[in-house]
Parts: C-alpha cells; sequence; structure tokens
C-alpha cells in the first residue's frame, strides 16, 4: 500500500536542502490533487504521535530534525548548533504550532552531545553545504552504508558535520594556485577514526580531488584491514569488479574478495559502475593482500583522461569527469621509496593532480625524531618515513595533509617553522567522543561517587594470590553469557568474536613462558568438572551478576548458564588450544587463521603479546583484559589500551585486571590503573583547553594551530606527554584566566618549605580581621535554598599577593609558573586586578579544630587528602566560591549575600585560603599544642579568581616560547 503521507513529506524536505521553509506552502504546490488531506498539518501530527517503532515517516523527520539541530553554520538560524533554540527556529521557519512541536520534540529529542571542536587558521570557503550537495555520489553512498549498518541518525550527522569541517579546510581542488594545506584530526583510541577518515575521503573525491593516499599504518595487517573496510564501505563492488562479471568464475580470477565471507552480500554496492551513473569510477592501486608494488599497468596508471586535454586536469570540465585513484601504502621505507620512485617518471601531470595524504597513526613513523642540536649546518636531517612523507608533499604540489591519531602531543610538537613538514599549521580538529564509546571515563571515577572501578577493574592480586586464574574464569564465563544473550533474543553480531588479551611485557621469551603457563591453567581449570563449575558459579554470583545490565538478559542462576559454559569452552579450545602468541619482528603472528577477525567466522581466544597487540591493532570482541606492561610515555601506554572501544550488548561484561604495583627499574614500583586516569586527565586538559579557544572573538580565531603545544599537560612526573625526541619544540610560558579560578595543587611536602610558605603567609595571617563576615551560598535552581559560612577576611593589594606567590615553595614549581606570569601583570590585558579579598572560611561545631600559625589569631583547619602523585584534587569547598565570584564580579551583586557586595569594587579578585592538614599526620586537634600548630605541619593552600568586568569581553587565551626554527628565541605570543 502507497504510503502518500511518506511520499509527499519526503518531496518536500527534498526541496528544502538549504534548510527549513514554510512547509504548508511547499506541500500545497507539490502534493497530488487526488490526496489533499496530505497537506493538513493535523493528519501529519496524528501520525507522529500514533508512530510506532519503525515508523518510516517518524525515522524520515527524524534524520532530517537532528542534521538541522547538527548543522555548524546554518544561514537560517543564529542559534548556536545542538540546542532548543535552534529547533526552535526550524520549527519557526516551517510554521508549525505548539502541538505539532512538542510532538515532533518527544519523537525527535534535540540532540545536545558536544561536536568536534576546531582549531583553524583563516580560509577561503569554497566547499559550502550546497557545493557539497551538488556532488555527493560517493558520500550519499558511504551515508546509506552506516544508516545500513544500524548508525544513528546523531551519529551520522555527527560524522557529516565532522568530515564536512575537515573538507572546507582543504584547498580547492579547482584553485589554479597550488596549495597544501596539514592538518590533524584527534580522535579517542578505538573510537571510529576510520570512518571519520572514510567519510573524507568520500567528500574529497565527490570534491575533485583525484589521488588519494592512504598510510595506513606500519604493519601490513593493519594496512589490509583499512584497504578492506574502504573497498567495503566506500570503493564498492562495482570498482573492485571492474567490469567482471559476477556471475562469470573465469572472470574473477585474482579479484580480491572471493574467499571472503561478507563478500558481496556486505560490500557497497553503487547499482552499477559509478560511470554509468552520473559519477565516476574509483581505480584501486592497492588490493587487500598487495600493498603498494609499482604502478602495476605504469605510468599510465596515473594518467588522467581530460575532456580538454589543452587544459590542466584541475579544471573543473576535466576534474569531473575523471576517474579517482586510491591507494592504501604501509608506512614501511621500502615501499614508499618504490611509490616515490614512480612518481618522479610521471611529470608535469603532478602538479596538476589535487591530491589528498591521510596519515592514519600520524604520531607513530611519521614525526621527525631527530635531534636538532645534532643537524650540520642548521640543516634539517629527518628519519626515513618522515622524510619520504615531505617527498611526497613536494612532489605534489597540491597535495593536502591530514594526520589522524588518538595521541596528538607527538604532533602538534613538530617545530611549526618547518614549512616541509607536517605540523597541522592549517587546522587542527578535535572529534567527539562517540556514542555507545567506551572509554577512559568508563574505567575511572573521575568525580566522586561513581561506580567505574568497582565494577569493570580489578586487581592483579586478591591479597598475595595472582588473579590470573579467575581473569581465565571470567573470559569463560563472560562467552557464556554472550551465548546465552544471543539465545534469548540480543542481536549475534557483537559476539561473533570473543578475546582475552594478556599484555605483560615487551620480551618475546617472556610471552612463551606465559602462553605456556596460560596453557597449563587451562587444562587444569577443570571447567567440565564440579571444582571448575563451582568457581564460576562463585563469580556469577559475586561479580557479574550484580554488575549485569538490567535491560539485558542475564540468567538468574548459574544452571541456566551451565549449558552455555559448555559451548563457550569448546569455542575457546578450537584447534586445541586456547592461546596465541601475537609478537615477533616479523608479521607471520598475524597471518594464523585464528587471528583473522575477517576472515574467521569465529575467534574465541586468549592473545599473549607485547607491542603488536597495541597501536592500531583491533582486537574484536575483548571482554576481558590482563594489564601489567610499563612505560614512561603517555602516548605509548593509551595506545596499549586495547580496552577501550565500541562494546555493544557486553559493555557491562568488561573487565580489566590491571597492575596497580608493577616494577619499574631497579627501585620503583607504579600504579598502571593510576597511570591511566592521569592520561586521561591530560586528554581531558587538552581537549576543554582547545574547546575554549576554539571560539571565534570578532569572527576570528583566537589561537591558530601553531600556538597549541603549550595545551599539554603532564599530571605524572615520570609519565610524559610523548617521547623525549618528539618533544623539542615547546615551553609554555603563561596560561591566562580571566574569568576562572586557578587552584595550585602541588604543594611541597618537606618541613622546611612548609614552614617557608607559612613565613611568607605570615603578613596576610596578621592583616585578617577579628570580626567575622557572613557568606551566603544560594541554590543555583533558585529554589530559595541556601547556605551560610563565617569566615575571616583581609584585603591585600596586588603587589602583597604577588609578593607572596612568587615567594612560596612548590612541589611542581613548573605547573604554577605560567600562572604566576599571568599574575604578574595585572594591566587589562592581564590580570585586570588592583587588590584581593582574602577569604580564610571558619567553622566550629565539636569537630572543628583551630589553632594559631606562627602566632597568628585562631585560624580553622581543615583537612583535604594527597593523592597517590603527591598532590591535592581539590583545595577550595565549591560552597565557599559563589560569594567569592560576587566579590570578583563574575556573579551580580546579590542582597542575600550581603558582605559579598560590600566586598566587590571593580578590579577587585577574591582569595581562598585554607590552612590544610593532610590526615596522613594524623587527627588535626592531636597537632594542636597550646593553641599552636607547628607551620611544617601545615599547608597554606589558596584559591583564587581574578577580577570579572561583567561589560568586557575577557578572552582567555596562552603565551609560550615555542621553539621555532624561523623564530630563534622569540616569543609566540597567542591572540588576545
Amino acid at each position: 500500500m502507497t504510503d502518500h503521507l511518506f511520499n509527499l513529506h519526503g518531496d518536500v524536505l527534498a526541496a528544502m536542502r538549504r534548510g527549513p521553509k514554510a512547509f504548508s506552502k511547499l506541500a500545497f504546490a507539490l502534493s497530488d490533487a487526488e490526496e489533499p488531506a496530505d497537506t493538513a498539518l493535523g493528519h501529519f501530527q496524528d501520525r507522529i504521535f500514533a508512530a510506532g517503532p519503525g515508523d518510516e515517516l517518524t525515522a524520515l523527520w527524524h534524520r532530517t530534525l537532528t542534521a538541522w539541530d547538527l548543522t555548524e553554520q546554518a544561514d537560517w538560524s543564529a542559534a548556536p548548533a545542538r540546542t532548543d533554540a535552534r529547533r526552535s527556529d526550524a520549527y519557526d521557519r516551517l510554521g508549525f504550532g505548539a502541538d505539532l512541536r512538542k510532538a515532533l520534540d518527544h519523537a525527535v529529542p534535540v540532540f545536545k552531545d558536544p561536536g568536534a571542536t576546531v582549531i583553524s587558521k583563516e580560509f577561503t570557503s569554497w566547499y559550502s553545504r550546497d557545493t557539497a550537495a551538488a556532488r555527493a555520489f560517493y558520500w550519499n553512498s558511504y551515508e546509506r552504508t552506516l544508516r545500513r549498518k544500524g548508525w544513528s541518525d546523531a551519529a551520522v550527522s555527527s560524522l557529516d558535520e565532522a568530515s564536512h569541517a575537515v573538507v572546507e579546510r582543504l584547498s580547492d581542488p579547482t584553485r589554479t594556485e597550488a596549495y597544501g594545506a596539514r592538518g590533524l584530526v584527534v580522535g579517542y583510541v578505538q573510537s571510529g577514526k576510520t570512518a571519520n577518515f572514510t567519510g573524507v575521503t568520500a567528500k574529497a573525491i565527490d570534491a575533485g580531488y583525484r589521488l588519494v593516499i592512504i598510510l595506513g599504518g606500519t604493519l601490513n595487517l593493519l594496512r589490509s584491514q583499512t584497504q578492506r573496510r574502504l573497498d567495503m564501505e566506500l570503493i564498492g563492488q562495482e570498482n573492485i569488479l571492474r567490469g567482471a562479471d559476477p556471475a562469470d568464475t573465469d572472470t574473477l580470477v585474482g579479484v580480491d574478495y572471493q574467499d571472503d565471507e561478507d563478500w558481496p552480500a556486505k560490500f557497497v554496492s553503487h547499482g552499477g559502475r559509478p560511470s554509468t551513473r552520473g559519477s565516476f569510477d574509483i581505480e584501486r592501486l592497492t588490493t587487500r593482500d598487495n600493498d603498494y608494488k609499482s604502478l602495476e599497468t605504469g605510468i599510465r596508471a596515473l594518467e588522467f583522461d581530460k575532456q580538454d586535454r589543452t587544459q590542466p586536469l584541475y579544471i573543473p570540465d576535466n576534474l569531473h569527469h575523471a576517474a579517482a585513484r586510491v591507494m592504501v601504502v604501509k608506512k614501511n621505507s621500502l615501499v614508499l621509496a618504490k611509490l616515490i620512485k614512480d612518481l618522479k617518471k610521471i611529470g608535469p601531470i603532478l602538479s596538476e593532480i589535487p591530491a589528498l595524504i591521510i596519515d592514519d597513526e600520524s604520531d607513530q613513523a611519521s614525526v621527525n625524531t631527530t635531534d636538532p642540536k645534532k643537524w650540520e649546518d642548521g640543516k634539517v636531517t629527518r628519519k626515513a618515513i618522515n622524510g619520504q612523507i615531505t617527498q611526497l608533499l613536494s612532489l605534489l604540489p597540491r597535495a593536502q595533509y591530514v594526520g589522524y591519531t588518538a595521541t596528538p602531543f607527538a604532533n602538534v610538537f613538530v617545530d611549526p617553522g618547518d614549512e616541509e613538514d607536517i605540523f597541522p599549521r592549517d587546522f587542527l580538529i578535535s572529534l567527539p567522543r562517540p556514542t555507545g564509546y567506551m572509554g577512559v571515563q568508563d574505567f575511572h571515577d573521575l568525580e566522586s561517587g561513581g561506580t567505574a572501578e568497582e565494577t569493570h577493574v580489578r586487581g592483579i592480586y586478591h591479597g598475595t594470590t595472582d588473579r590470573l586464574q579467575e581473569a581465565l574464569d571470567a573470559f569463560v564465563l563472560t562467552g557464556a553469557l554472550k551465548l546465552y544473550r544471543a539465545a534469548h533474543g540480543v542481536p549475534e553480531g557483537p559476539f561473533r568474536h570473543h578475546t582475552m588479551l594478556v599484555h605483560e611485557s615487551v620480551r618475546q621469551r617472556e610471552h612463551a613462558v606465559l602462553a605456556l603457563r596460560i596453557n597449563s591453567m587451562w587444562h587444569r581449570s577443570a571447567y567440565t568438572g564440579q571444582e571448575g563449575h563451582a568457581r564460576l558459579a562463585a563469580l556469577l554470583a559475586d561479580d557479574f551478576r550484580r554488575f549485569a545490565d538490567d535491560g539485558l538478559p542475564t540468567p538468574t542462576s548459574y544452571d541456566d548458564l551451565k549449558p552455555y559454559v559448555s559451548r563457550a569452552r569448546q569455542l575457546i579450545n578450537s584447534g586445541g588450544e586456547p592461546v596465541i602468541i601475537v609478537n615477533g619482528d616479523t608479521e607471520r603472528d598475524y597471518e594464523q587463521p585464528e587471528l583473522d577477525f575477517d576472515r574467521t567466522p569465529n575467534v574465541w581466544k586468549i592473545l599473549v603479546g607485547g607491542t603488536k597487540l597495541s597501536r592500531g591493532f583491533t582486537i574484536e570482541g575483548l571482554t576481558v583484559t590482563y594489564y601489567r606492561r610499563t612505560t614512561q610515555q603517555a602516548d605509548t601506554l593509551m595506545q596499549m589500551g586495547r580496552w577501550f572501544g565500541f562494546r555493544p550488548n557486553y559493555r557491562d561484561l568488561v573487565r580489566l585486571y590491571i597492575g596497580r604495583e608493577e616494577a619499574m627499574g631497579k627501585s620503583k614500583t607504579v600504579d598502571l590503573y593510576e597511570a591511566f586516569e592521569a592520561i586521561c586527565r591530560d586528554e581531558e586538559t587538552f581537549r576543554a583547553q582547545l574547546t575554549r579557544y576554539a571560539t571565534l572573538v570578532d569572527g576570528k580565531p583566537q589561537v591558530t594551530p601553531a600556538q597549541i603545544p603549550p595545551l599539554v599537560s603532564q599530571h605524572l612526573s615520570w609519565l610524559k606527554p610523548a617521547a623525549r625526541n618528539k618533544m623539542f619544540n615547546a615551553e609554555l610560558v603563561e596560561i591566562r584566566s580571566p574569568g576562572q579560578w586557578v587552584e595550585p595543587t602541588a604543594y611541597p611536602t618537606g618541613a622546611a618549605d612548609l614552614r617557608h610558605n607559612a613565613e611568607m603567609w605570615l603578613p596576610a595571617l596578621e592583616a585578617l580581621s577579628q570580626d567575622i563576615s557572613v557568606f551566603v551560598t544560594l541554590s543555583e535552581d533558585d529554589r530559595g535554598n541556601y547556605v551560610r559560612y563565617q569566615a575571616k577576611t583581609a584585603v591585600l593589594s596586588h603587589e602583597q599577593l604577588l609578593g607572596i606567590m612568587s615567594s612560596l615553595a612548590w612541589g611542581r614549581p613548573e605547573l604554577f609558573e605560567p600562572h604566576l606570569t599571568y599574575l604578574k601583570d595585572n594591566s587589562d590585558a592581564g590580570c585586570a586586578t588592583d587588590d584581593w579579598t582574602l577569604i580564610l572560611p571558619q567553622t566550629s561545631g565539636l569537630t572543628s579544630t583551630a589553632a594559631d600559625i606562627l602566632g597568628s589569631q585562631p585560624l580553622t583547619l581543615v583537612q583535604r587528602q594527597r593523592n597517590a602523585r603527591g598532590v591535592f584534587n581539590r583545595i577550595s569547598g565549591v560552597s565557599h566560591r559563589q560569594s567569592a565570584e560576587r566579590i570578583a564580579g563574575l556573579r551580580p551583586a546579590c542582597e542575600d549575600d550581603p558582605f559579598a557586595s560590600q566586598f566587590h569594587q571593580p578590579r577587585r579578585g577574591a582569595v581562598l585560603l585554607y590552612p590544610v592538614v593532610d590526615p596522613d599526620l594524623g587527627n588535626p586537634a592531636d597537632l594542636v599544642a597550646a593553641g599552636s600548630i607547628d607551620p611544617a605541619k601545615v599547608v597554606l593552600a589558596a584559591a583564587f579568581i581574578p577580577a570579572s568586568d561583567p561589560l568586557s569581553k575577557p578572552v582567555p587565551y596562552v603565551r609560550f616560547r615555542a621553539i621555532d626554527s624561523t623564530r630563534g628565541e622569540e616569543p609566540t605570543i597567542g591572540s588576545k
């Protein structure tokens, strides 16, 4: 039966390519005379209210509204993307009333998760939404593929926006003057970066790029994985077959994927050769099994047919009729040398080819790690891969370079002044955390009250007992639970593979010993006997049932699961042994059939290895990890986090057994769980800083990519952001934070330093008023609730506070130095503060303890715990900040908080100061003698907020010294 309403709405929305328009007018113009009721909005409203799952009309509006919600730059709305205001603007233009709006909002909630963050130079606009829509054959095909795979409308629209943001910052492929943009896209580990650069490739070739070179990792397996993904989701059957008849086996000899169980069903079909359907073909210069060896048809492989042979290829009439060439190349010096040698033979046509080079895992092998101090006569010396990439960019003057990585620190430390190198001088884009992604935040409770650690994380030892047997039991049990769920209606696709990772060491000999131990343990585990079943039953009851997802089938008793345990054991034991060792200097171990996630129906194995089980290698179905490997580089450690990724319908089953006290060197131990948390904080700080500076000011960027390096932080002293040979070119000098709290947390622990700091603060303590000020913290929800707190106060001149802060001893002085530099400038361009209200919150009651410090008046002592890194997580109380913000002008004055109003003056900041006692030293009351406390047992810890003028537009920015080869020691100044 024809769905006339759906057809009409499809036609109407198709006419709204540039954004929403008056719906009723278009519907009347496009409707069939015999179906007048379809134009009535009431009919539409009733349909939306009554719609059940799978209703096509609702799905159509879901796609459309979500796309409008997420469009970053909408000509038809001034409201920000992903907001109720943007949706309201769409409804206004559509002419929809309140009831219909309500129905649509219920069916299609506004998607408010953050989008991509972009740091960019100003660029010439050439790739508008209209331009993109006019030539979108491969993007449209890819979009349909993603929807068939089950991607949500929001996920597709987010990818559309993020990939559009990349392509619009590339050079116009039809421009006369050659220009090669350099960019970097930052994702999360195993979070879908391949999908993004596949989308970028689709849009780029639609727009006119005719040679795409994808540097697909350093291993054949990674390269072939990328090739297969592109072939399956973008290039498609017809471009692979190249005219071969799929029904004629003789013509299929030598054609890729004839042994692939997903061919042809899961490979995209374009419905015929694209060149016969108004588009152009893609010619593959590499295949799944064959890396680049040579141009198989000789130089002619890069000879492009031109409509007008007297004009260059980049002229639109020539460009849009020419086939595109795509190759996926391993980052190997021999392979790249062959490619460069062949390209050199081609000659002048190279200068006409709009090319795109996508560098997957761009911080691996691509970065030049030679020491500038060792260069002869100041001439740049390059490592092999870096030198070959710069050669490619030189040979192809119209080539655009876009790096992709989850660990960008090495890339942003590249010398910005080296014009031939891969520093992302034009743009840096940070992708949002995808919906459904399981990352660091899902294993670490970054805020109090979380359950991530309790749910997913286990130590290596339980008392003195190694928990490897428990991890092995968890692997069997989770395999059985997956089979149970598949038998009870849960889609079994995500359960095809089921794996466990054991990563203890980089040494191959230790891998062999460990594999033997696990195999022996497996055969002694008695999974068919009473002892084994008893262990599994206890693990189910004590662990997995406690943390099971209520929305997924989970057996109420072990007896219900027992039949599936038997099947799981059989799958794991297939082939004779449950363990696969993945290591070696060659790639032979990757070629084991049992490790081929593409061609093997079920990989249910325990993988033991080291480096080769880290960067870029996706371990499908990974559910249990046993991890003890140490490293001193944050990017290397993060890339070993193979437990991050998408775990549909089994994320509640994921378990991480991780070392909490692993040996590093001869006398040191480190907590690897803490290390991953520190990396997470480093990463989130980096992303937050990008977000903070991404907002345009007066239509112009605050910072360009060349000013990004100082935004890289380091929370653990032993864990550097990247290897030393990747960190030559950045030194942070200053962080300016108008209207924002600055709270140092790295205080010293030595008695002499603490006593010195107390002496520095003593004049301020002596200046405190004897009278009590009472400050009021109001509820943010405006319900009339409030909290009062008492405080001792003083007003310090800016010179007084600066003198104190400059004289203090610090546990990590380099962390506070950039803030101190900011404080030293109290001009309007600096902290804009003439004096400061000093606030020492006071408490009273049975548990309150006060003491004088070096003869000061009695002050309330507070307790704050240092973490394992020796720094405090937070000093100031959240309830104390509100009044300080009123004093500093960040919040408006309030008659309910009269003392804050009295202290407020223009250009006055606020300081919260706390006499802190570490609980490890004991109860504060026990440390007080004769009303005094030893200053060597007190940390005088402060948080401050500079003055804020609500009428001005203060812009946070950074200033730093970048070791830029074109500037020498000249400091680079951030935008104001």
